[in-house]
């Protein structure tokens, strides 16, 4: 039982930890982004279609990244050269892209809503010898598939490219002062679009894995607001690739847990609201949090 919820835990993780750390890069270079969700749900559809027709879960990936980052990239702009507000455009990206998906599929495929096709490539999954036999370590470490674990090398490479390369240090600069990053010779706005297009390619490989990865179908609310979710998880990890891991992680098991009630008898509309419950929990602890410790440094 321990072993199975674990196994699910990782495996709803990984959606929310992709997006969250391209959406933790996005954040960093100056741009909150709330259409995390339209480039998740543009890959999944297009990474199901391009799995179906090539037989390659690769391909499908590759496509579903370009296609994510094109809307990053688009949204960027609209910020960046327009000076659109960044949330309406967020949000005007999220409902743009699902009314767009919502007429692909009925135009296309005359379906209204949910979307399968034959011989979609699987993400293939990996057993590690004696490892998979070993109670929780099995569950953690054995029978995830290549993104699972790509997921999980990029924390440590993302806590390195801020903290050790040239680019990194040029992109907190020019999230934590644009006018003096101008000064200095950078590209503020570039800067900004790349890092916007990034987080578009991981929400992109997001959406991917859920329909190859996860279900192997498509349909209109395959991503469930998890745009939102890692949005909250890089927001609560406070700009910390490690911490927002963890907060991933915590939402990635509360995930995998209402899906476990599902099968008890649990209602249906009831348990699916528990990782959006637990966001909301976690924000007002933060918010007390963040309140307690203005109190001690106003009283020193």
């Amino acid at each position: 039982m321990i072993d199975n919820i674990i196994h699910a835990a990782f495996v709803m993780t990984t959606p929310i930890l992709l997006a969250a750390l391209g959406g933790l890069i996005n954040r960093i270079g100056g741009l909150v982004n709330i259409g995390l969700d339209s480039m998740m749900l543009a890959g999944a559809l297009l990474g199901l279609i391009v799995a179906s027709q090539t037989g390659s879960w690769s391909a499908a990936l590759l496509v579903a990244a370009v296609a994510g980052g094109i809307l990053g990239l688009l949204m960027s702009l609209t910020v960046t050269r327009l000076e659109a507000n960044e949330i309406i455009v967020g949000l005007g990206f999220n409902i743009a892209v699902a009314g767009l998906v919502r007429f692909f599929l009925k135009s296309a495929y005359g379906s209204s809503g949910t979307l399968s096709l034959p011989d979609v490539a699987r993400l293939p999954r990996f057993e590690i010898p004696v490892v998979a036999d070993i109670p929780v370590l099995g569950a953690i470490f054995s029978g995830h598939d290549p993104l699972t674990w790509a997921a999980w090398l990029m924390v440590p490479l993302t806590a390195w490219f801020l903290a050790r390369t040239r680019a990194g240090l040029r992109l907190r600069a020019t999230g934590a002062a644009p006018q003096a990053a101008r000064a200095l010779g950078l590209n503020p706005l570039m800067l900004r679009d790349m890092s916007t297009a990034y987080a578009g390619i991981m929400s992109g490989l997001a959406g991917a894995y859920l329909s190859i990865g996860v279900v192997g179908i498509f349909n209109e609310g395959i991503t469930a607001g998890r745009g939102f979710i890692a949005l909250a998880a890089f927001y609560f990890g406070r700009n910390r690739p490690w911490l927002t891991a963890a907060c991933a992680l915590l939402f990635g098991f509360f995930d995998a847990f209402q899906i476990r009630l599902q099968g008890r008898g649990v209602p249906a509309e009831l348990v699916q609201t528990l990782p959006y419950v637990m966001v909301i929990v976690v924000l007002t602890l933060m918010a007390l949090a963040v309140k307690r410790a203005r109190a001690k440094g106003i009283q020193s």
